[in-house]
């Protein structure tokens, strides 16, 4: 349902004469368009105001254009129960997590105990370290972070493209959305009752916030069961919490960095995040970015 309908729905629900207001609008429109003059003797300037208020009136070109025509008409064909009635954005149905996504989640909090438990770490890195310890041989340390970066910025977009539904989280934030408005018109007009209504509504809508953190969740998993043997390599090879570096020659390598100056790649920048973690952060938000916008893929939901 689109935000103009809504608002239509709204005022409808709140005056009845505005749908002959409306009514009279859409009859006089030309071209999408409609004047003042033309409908001053049939509709009062107050109930003009509140179309250019609620913006169902737009600017056009000649006058005023109907923000959305089909809107407008869907919207005064409601059945007319009431301002206190419920959301008319439906709640899209909850994702459900396959089981190689939870055998995804369970072998990610595995994964975690290998920052804390050497033997974990040392198998998990000295694994990745069969595909990754060659480069080491070839490129510069710094360069291995990027192609890391690289790597984790591709598949973190295309996992959260292909696994987070974009149209159920955007239900989810118009049906926010959609209540959050009446309860602000009802505020406006002093209806306790709707109010109360809305206020019961929103404490059901509260699922809905689990809702969207389970399709936000479900690609991170994915992305964190991919990401952590990388992230537990560069530890290996650096060393974890002054254990020995398994590549002491990387991790005395210096290089000079602005503000920072001379610096080794397990110096600490910004606290206890050494070098290498600051580098791989600049590099993984860079090329994610790159990756989004070459791909043209949309991260974030649009609202109708």
């Amino acid at each position: 349902m689109s935000k103009v309908e809504r608002r239509v729905r709204s005022l409808v629900n709140e005056d009845g004469e505005m749908r002959d207001a409306l009514e009279v609008i859409l009859d006089r429109a030309t071209d999408g368009e409609v004047q003042w003059i033309d409908v001053r003797d049939e509709i009062t300037s107050g109930q003009w105001g509140r179309l250019i208020e609620k913006e169902i009136l737009v600017d056009g070109e000649t006058g005023f254009a109907l923000a959305d025509p089909e809107g407008i008409e869907a919207g005064m064909n409601d059945d007319g129960s009431g301002g206190s009635g419920g959301s008319e954005v439906g709640t899209p149905e909850t994702t459900t997590w396959s089981k190689w996504d939870k055998l995804a989640a369970v072998a990610t909090l595995g994964a975690f105990v290998g920052y804390a438990v050497g033997p974990v770490r040392d198998t998990i890195a000295g694994a990745i370290d069969v595909v990754l310890g060659p480069l080491l041989t070839l490129v510069p340390f710094y360069v291995v972070i990027m192609v890391i970066a690289l790597a984790t910025g591709m598949y973190s977009t295309l996992l959260r493209a292909g696994l987070m539904d974009m149209e159920k989280m955007s239900q989810y934030q118009d049906r926010m959305k959609d209540i959050q408005e009446r309860r602000k018109e009802a505020k406006e007009r002093d209806d306790d009752a709707a109010l109360d209504a809305i206020q019961e509504e929103q404490m059901d809508a509260m699922g809905d916030q689990l809702g969207m953190f389970k399709e936000q969740f479900r690609p991170m998993v994915w992305i964190m069961f991919l990401t952590i043997p990388a992230f537990l390599w560069m530890f290996w090879v650096i060393g974890y919490r002054g254990s020995d570096s398994a590549y002491p020659e990387v991790a005395a390598q210096e290089l000079v960095v602005p503000l920072a100056g001379t610096v080794t790649w397990d110096t600490g920048i910004v606290g206890p995040i050494q070098m290498w973690i600051l580098w791989y952060f600049l590099c993984s938000m860079a090329f994610t970015q790159l990756v989004q916008k070459s791909l043209n893929i949309q991260m974030s939901p649009s609202s109708s």
